[in-house]
C-alpha cells in the first residue's frame, strides 16, 4: 500500500471510529451503540495490526498530520486487544523520538496502556465515572499528581485543570461519555 492510499484509509476508518462514538449519547449507551463501537474497534484494530506488519507505524513526514493522528487514534481505541495496544506503545514512541508523530498522542496512549494494566496515569488523560459507572466523571488514579502539570506541559498538553474542565463541560453540553 502506498503512502498516500494508507493515508487515505487511514482518515477513513478514524472517520468511522468517530461516527461510532457519536452514537454513544448519555452515560448508558445502548447494546446497538456499544455493539457498533466494538465491530469497529476490532475492524480497525485488525487492519492496523496488517499495516504495521507490513508498514511500521505511519510516519507523518510519509502520511501526513491528519492520517498520522488517525493512527493513533486507531491504537488508542484498540482496548480489546492490550498486547497489541502496547507494541502501537513501543512503535509510537519510536515515532515520537524521530519527531514523525506528537508527543501528546504518546502520552494519551501512554495513560491508556498504564490503566489497563492497572497503573496509574502519567498524564491525567483518562477519565471515567468511577468503578461502578455512576459516579461523577472524574480521572482516573494519577501517579505523582504534583509533577502532573510539568509533565503534561512536557508533550504540549495544556493545564490539567482545563482540561479537567473542558471535559466536564463537554459531558454537560452533549450527555456524550468521555
Amino acid at each position: 500500500m502506498e503512502p498516500g492510499e494508507l493515508a487515505v484509509e487511514l482518515i477513513e476508518r478514524m472517520g468511522r471510529d468517530q461516527r461510532a462514538r457519536s452514537e454513544m449519547t448519555g452515560r448508558i449507551a445502548g447494546d446497538d451503540a456499544w455493539a457498533r463501537m466494538r465491530e469497529v474497534d476490532i475492524d480497525n484494530t485488525m487492519w492496523f495490526m496488517e499495516v504495521l506488519d507490513q508498514h511500521g507505524w505511519p510516519r507523518r513526514s510519509e502520511v501526513g498530520p491528519d492520517a498520522s493522528a488517525a493512527a493513533w487514534l486507531i491504537a488508542q481505541h484498540a482496548d480489546l486487544n492490550p498486547d497489541f495496544q502496547r507494541r502501537c506503545l513501543n512503535m509510537l514512541a519510536q515515532a515520537v523520538r524521530a519527531d514523525e508523530a506528537q508527543p501528546s498522542h504518546l502520552a494519551y496512549l501512554t495513560d491508556r496502556v498504564r490503566r489497563a494494566e492497572g497503573r496509574p496515569q502519567l498524564y491525567g488523560t483518562q477519565f471515567w465515572y468511577g468503578s461502578d459507572g455512576r459516579g461523577p466523571l472524574q480521572p482516573q488514579p494519577i501517579e505523582d499528581p504534583e509533577r502532573l502539570n510539568e509533565r503534561r506541559r512536557s508533550v504540549g498538553l495544556g493545564p490539567f485543570a482545563e482540561y479537567a474542565s473542558h471535559l466536564r463541560e463537554r459531558e454537560r453540553d452533549d450527555g456524550a461519555p468521555v
